[in-house]
């Protein structure tokens, strides 16, 4: 038997592996080490994980009620300056209290898709309808940071160049120009019949296309000026990565459009990002190069280097943006390992929003290559574990900056970083872990206090409340592969757990009720582990080890093709391998 054997029970009757027909079983996939994973406490202590669907749906209720009470509040108004289209949009505060913002400064137009589209993303991800939220259509709203009057033609991080120079990004810094087309996409993907998507999203891809085709290969620029097809260059260092952006964009658009030119462009920024020598992380894009990467090798048969990405994403060795990955460590009893930033400015720096945000990439990843299943599964677990600490009400007042303020947040704001040392001297004091934020950096005498709490950052809570099933086990988690997998084929319900003990738990797995009964094939083990259970599975996990369940409809036709198998008309496991004298097919329930 191998290590990694998987029993199911169901409804008191349990189903050992001798039930499974042995035409169907594979070759179980070998799991990838990333040694800054590897690194990681094996059990996260203090080891707490929130319910982050609920964090994410009072944020949803909380922040977007435009009668709130409270000093700083309300957290959003309707910006009518009719930028780009000719119908108003959302202004949603980056930060709390942020003197640049809101109705009665700057016309009401300064206002980030950081914040709104990740208000949007992440909402929807919940299960919440914002194109018809309390009858207003929060998707459609979206379209006025489609930059069409400066001639970009693309998403931007504001609707316009005169609040620009305001706040980051805009027009100067190419992560903020191109991740805000990544989260239209992802929302486009969710509201596909939204008036006017379709033209904004094939707008977009053509943009990129023209540009990848314009760069040819070389991305070592700090940003691109779309309207007159130009790289540039300023103070700030060259964003490699950005090929990463590029590349999952267009890989979508392919998806969505078949335009085979997208195919090509995305391959072409793929192996820009894996050609550099060095590490070239800055900012949020290059975990998004190894699941576009992992995606292509499954569905084009590509051959890119998901390992090296990874661990450019991972070990905070970049030299652009120096130490740029995911933090590891334990500092006075907290541990903070799997929270993204800086590894080492003033010990470590990690913030709110690039933890939410690499989880989209990294955890559906896993469906198309199924060896990182323990790793992003262990990584996971602390991320989750470690970011509830951004959070007022979940971190001792003695290690954050304004404990005293907590209140403001209503409990559903963060502080927008955790740093081992406060960058701010006046809290130099502070034992590490130190909850804090920038905001009073952003507008130096004039941003309050309160500013260190991130409302852009909290806005993604979805991805994590979206992805994140707790178990009746601490410490084990059900992660969805699906809720954040844009733009794919048909897929059955797929899940991720990962044990982080030394020895072998069982626990409980929720199966999806509209599903009915399904057989469930464990992608890890290459074979099938149960058949005809529904509602409830206990399931047994190897030590250290972790399984990726595929809930498929009982008694699918499964076969295997040019190393993948199916199921009936979905794909089940992208990397099956049989000895080539064993038969993979089979029709109706198994006997």
């Amino acid at each position: 038997m191998f290590r990694n054997t998987i029993f199911l029970f169901v409804a008191g009757l349990w189903l050992a592996s001798c039930s499974e027909p042995a035409a169907i079983q594979g070759t179980p996939v070998a799991q990838q080490r990333l040694p800054r994973i590897d690194s990681m406490a094996q059990l996260p202590q203090p080891l707490e994980i929130i319910d982050w669907r609920a964090m994410a749906v009072a944020y949803d209720s909380t922040v977007y009620d435009f009668d709130a009470q409270g000093e700083y509040w309300p957290l959003i108004w309707m910006d009518s300056t009719h930028k780009n289209f000719n119908q108003p949009t959302l202004g949603l505060y980056t930060a709390m209290g942020d003197a640049r913002q809101g109705l009665k400064n700057n016309k009401g137009m300064f206002h980030e898709s950081l914040a709104t589209m990740g208000g949007v993303l992440g909402a929807t991800l919940v299960g919440i309808d914002k194109q018809r939220k309390d009858g207003m259509n929060y998707v459609g709203m979206l379209r006025n940071y489609f930059n069409k009057d400066n001639g970009w033609n693309i998403m931007m991080n504001n609707t316009a160049p005169e609040v620009a120079l305001l706040g980051g990004g805009y027009g100067r810094d190419w992560w903020y120009d191109v991740y805000p087309n990544m989260l239209f996409y992802a929302i486009y993907d969710r509201y596909p019949n939204e008036a006017g998507f379709d033209t904004l999203a094939r707008r977009i891809a053509e943009q990129f296309y023209r540009a990848d085709s314009v760069l040819a290969g070389n991305y070592s620029h700090t940003f691109f000026d779309y309207a007159r097809m130009e790289p540039e260059s300023n103070w700030i260092c060259a964003q490699e990565d950005a090929a990463a952006g590029h590349a999952w964009v267009l890989y979508g658009a392919y998806r969505k459009f078949g335009d085979k030119r997208y195919l090509e462009a995305a391959q072409r920024a793929q192996r820009a990002l894996e050609s550099q020598s060095e590490n070239r992380f800055y900012e949020i894009l290059m975990p998004y190069g190894a699941y576009t990467a992992a995606r292509m090798n499954a569905e084009q048969g590509t051959d890119f280097d998901i390992q090296k990405i990874l661990g450019w994403t991972f070990d905070g060795t970049s030299v652009c943006r120096k130490g740029w990955g995911v933090l590891v460590g334990r500092w006075n009893g907290f541990d903070i390992s799997g929270i993204v930033g800086s590894t080492v400015d003033h010990g470590g720096y990690g913030f709110l929003m690039n933890t939410f945000d690499t989880a989209i990439p990294l955890v559906p990843m896993v469906r198309y290559d199924q060896s990182y299943a323990s790793a992003i599964g262990k990584w996971m677990l602390h991320a989750a574990n470690a970011a509830r600490l951004f959070y007022p009400q979940y971190m001792p007042a003695e290690h954050q900056t304004i404990p005293q303020l907590a209140a403001t947040t209503k409990g559903v704001i963060g502080y927008e970083g955790l740093v081992k040392e406060s960058t701010f001297d006046r809290y130099k004091h502070i034992p590490a872990p130190v909850a804090q934020g920038d905001g009073p950096n952003w507008v130096p005498g004039k941003n309050p206090e309160v500013s260190q709490f991130s409302v852009y950052g909290s806005a993604h809570a979805g991805v994590f409340g979206s992805i994140i099933q707790r178990t009746d086990v601490e410490g084990i988690l059900q992660l969805d592969l699906l809720a954040t997998d844009f733009f794919r084929d048909k897929a059955y319900p797929s899940y991720l757990c990962y044990n982080p003990y030394d020895e072998d738990r069982e626990v409980i797995l929720s199966l999806p009720f509209k599903s009915g009964e399904v057989d469930l094939y464990d992608a890890v083990q290459a074979r099938f582990v149960a058949h005809n259970v529904s509602g409830k599975a206990k399931v047994k996990l190897p030590a250290a080890g972790a399984a990726v369940l595929v809930a498929v409809p009982a008694g699918a036709e499964i076969r295997q093709e040019g190393g993948k198998l199916w199921a009936g008309d979905a794909v089940i496991d992208y990397r099956f391998d049989v000895p080539a004298e064993t038969s993979t097919t089979r029709t109706g329930a198994p006997q």
